[in-house]
């Protein structure tokens, strides 16, 4: 049998050595690494060999009570060898080290984009699922997590968390570790978002006024573009700022939002006016050649940061209480919504999530043709409130024409 005091005196050797102790247990003594704890046991006539831990991290009293442990396993029909290779492939496929994985491949965010949702992942997240394996997860357990901050309070948070779950778990599918995404099922089980009214501007004059400011803007070339197309294309400011070149159809004038981009999980499809195109071809002479419309002034690897329309409005001398760059989307539906286009046309635009599947169908076919009139609309009106803010132009509806 081995003794602390026989190990302790062993000497490194030029070739890998063993110390016996007893009932397969041995300390392997090798040049290049510490040494190693080894148990050499049969199961189902085979020999095999398992790995306890090194020395001195493991004592040998230690060892034996590890031995000890596997030796029942195996007199229990379990071949220990087998349990920790499936151990490690569950670990492995976990949602925490899924949830890693996805984040690691999103280059293009920003690093306060890449903190926040680290952080919530690690708060909210991995300490109560982080460890299950993505392809046993289910909705209660997701939501039990999600109860949790709902508890104290965070109804936004949870929102958030729930989503970021839910973009984790696509990823999860879609590398064939999980069946689907458990998270779509809570959209309706969570206490809803008290709604906030952004700051925008809604007067006509004023829209011209701040139009003229944007294009008058002597900042950087992709951040001016990025104000020009705010108030055309009204999308959320993160789906503004991290657009791809690839997402962009300019021959057919149409803007694809991918599923994965949007807050509501879904394609959106933006048409484009002839305005829009304009500033698009202008814009792809900068920065075609690379993967974002508006790279960051950083490295071109990622898209701008998530301030910088805010920013940029702010030096146009517009405060956070006039003017931000979702105020972009309250400016279009206020207005669109006072011209006399229908509201469902005017939804679809904004991305706002409809509930009825079927209606959202009928509507995402049928509904086109009059997105692209009424885009087209929208831009020509603006151009006139730009050319004389002090006219109000109204913009013809469908019902009118």
């Amino acid at each position: 049998m081995l003794t602390e005091v026989a190990i302790r005196a062993a000497k490194r050797r030029d070739k890998p050595y063993k110390l016996f102790d007893e009932r397969g247990l041995y300390l392997l003594i090798d040049l290049k690494y510490s040494p190693g704890w080894r148990f050499k046991y049969y199961f189902e006539g085979r020999e095999k060999l398992l790995s306890l831990g090194t020395y001195p991290d493991v004592t040998l009293r230690r060892a034996r009570e590890r031995r000890d442990e596997v030796r029942k396993m195996i007199s229990d029909g379990v071949d220990p060898s087998a349990e920790r290779q499936a151990k490690k492939a569950a670990l492995a496929d976990s949602f925490e080290a899924v949830a890693r994985e996805w984040l690691a491949k999103q280059t293009g965010l920003s690093d306060a984009t890449r903190v926040r949702d680290v952080g919530r992942l690690e708060r909210f997240a991995f300490p109560y699922i982080g460890s299950r394996p993505v392809s046993a997860l289910k909705a209660a357990d997701l939501l039990s997590v999600l109860r949790r901050l709902e508890a104290h309070g965070k109804i936004e948070t949870t929102h958030r968390v729930r989503s970021l779950c839910g973009r984790v778990l696509r990823y999860a599918v879609a590398t064939g570790r999980a069946e689907r995404d458990v998270a779509s099922d809570l959209r309706c089980a969570l206490t809803p978002v008290a709604t906030k009214n952004r700051a925008a501007i809604t007067d006509p004059k004023r829209i011209g006024e701040l139009l003229r400011s944007i294009e008058g803007y002597s900042g950087q070339p992709a951040t001016h573009a990025a104000l020009r197309l705010a108030p055309l294309t009204f999308v959320r400011p993160g789906e503004l700022r991290a657009a791809e070149w690839i997402e962009f159809d300019l021959d057919h004038a149409v803007w694809r939002i991918p599923a994965d981009r949007m807050k509501m999980d879904e394609q959106h499809v933006v048409p484009l006016s002839r305005q829009a195109l304009s500033i698009l071809r202008e814009l792809h002479v900068l920065t075609g050649d690379g993967k974002y419309l508006f790279p960051s002034l950083r490295t071109p690897s990622r898209c701008l940061s998530d301030n910088t329309v805010n920013a940029a409005l702010r030096r146009l001398g517009y405060s956070k209480e006039e003017m931000t760059g979702h105020g972009f989307r309250a400016m279009a539906s206020t207005c669109l919504n006072e011209q006399g286009w229908h509201p469902d046309v005017i939804e679809l635009q904004l991305a706002h999530k409809e509930r009825n599947k079927v209606r959202t169908a009928y509507n995402r076919a049928e509904r086109m043709a009059e997105r692209k009139k009424m885009m087209q609309a929208w831009a020509d009106y603006l151009d006139e409130l730009k050319a004389d803010g002090s006219r109000v132009i109204a913009i013809r509806s469908k019902r009118e024409r």
